[in-house]
């Protein structure tokens, strides 16, 4: 379904991989400090941070997918299904529907600290965009400079985990997504030794042989073990290029390529986009399924000051540099 990262070098970037069967039109939409969001419990908020990432837009408001503030705080969620659970309204909380809940921490929290100390005031309703969009079974992955969490509301309450694998998947719940992770403890980017037997002259056939057993299928709990193992090793320079360029590299490793998901009725899962933001400067990265060609967009180029919302459509088409 989808998977979400976090790496560091100079500076902080975050992003994910979007994988479903069709698109929802989605572009990469601005929303400056005085767009006014409108909340089905809490009012408005009419001045807060500004926002850029991957949004549906539909009766003026940006459903994100994906999203960083100016103040570097990002967030996306993550399909959860059969293990989300949404409550009704609860008095003495911030009831929030969970198609708010981006625009809700990141039009005000600037850290994932001030996220934890508002989480324990808050609630996610079921309460549905509209009759014609109910709401999504989704967790969520926060993340900041210092720090990263993981957010998921179900049947026994609202779960905080701190997330230091830096990567979010789908089912199953998250703690039982990091205890899964012993099962692969042995696993190393380095060449292995003979620990089977030291009478038996056993020896590597191939380079890379020390994450033998690393998971390669499509499932969400594979895509975890797998971007995990591959996010804990990556080695970049710190330029802004290299950066960029290892971090889609990281969620290249779980991309899904059209026909290996088969849902029937020629329907394929396929990673419609992927992306990445450096959240110190505000760069929104982007590729999609058709165009392998990294596409920027600076918010710090737009006037943040202002009330609509800016949006962006996706460049599709492949683009092809020609050499000769």
């Amino acid at each position: 379904m989808c998977t979400a990262a976090v790496y560091k070098t100079k500076d902080f970037y975050f992003g994910r991989t979007l994988d479903y069967d069709c698109s929802y039109g989605e572009e990469v939409t601005i929303t400056p400090r005085n767009f006014c969001f409108r909340f089905k419990n809490e009012g408005i908020i009419s001045n807060h941070y500004a926002i850029i990432g991957m949004a549906h837009v539909t009766e003026n408001y940006p459903l994100y997918y994906d999203a960083v503030n100016e103040k570097g705080l990002g967030m996306a969620g993550l399909n959860f299904v059969g293990n989300a659970d949404y409550k009704e309204i609860k008095k003495d909380k911030y009831n929030i529907a969970s198609f708010e809940l981006i625009p809700w921490i990141l039009s005000r929290c600037s850290s994932v600290k001030e996220v934890k100390a508002l989480i324990n005031y808050m609630n996610i309703t079921n309460i549905p965009f509209n009759n014609e969009l109910p709401p999504a079974q989704l967790h969520w992955i926060i993340a900041g400079h210092e720090e990263a969490i993981t957010l998921e509301s179900t049947k026994t309450g609202i779960h905080v985990y701190d997330n230091k694998a830096g990567i979010l998947t789908n089912n199953p719940p998250f703690n039982e997504q990091m205890f899964n992770l012993n099962n692969y403890m042995s696993l190393s980017a380095k060449e292995p030794q003979n620990n089977f037997c030291s009478s038996l002259m056993l020896h590597t056939y191939s380079r890379g042989m020390g994450a033998f057993g690393l998971p390669g299928d499509l499932s969400s709990q594979s895509r975890f073990v797998r971007a995990s193992f591959v996010r804990a090793n990556s080695v970049s320079g710190n330029s802004e290029e290299e950066s960029v360029n290892q971090f889609f590299h990281i969620l290249g490793s779980v991309e899904q390529q059209r026909g290996c998901c088969n849902l029937g009725y020629g329907r394929y899962e396929i990673t419609l986009y992927t992306s990445c933001c450096n959240t110190n400067k505000g760069l929104y990265y982007y590729t999609t399924y058709e165009n392998h060609q990294i596409t920027e967009i600076n918010m710090h180029n737009e006037n943040l000051d202002g009330s609509s919302l800016i949006t962006y459509p996706l460049i599709h088409n492949e683009q092809i540099k020609l050499q000769n």
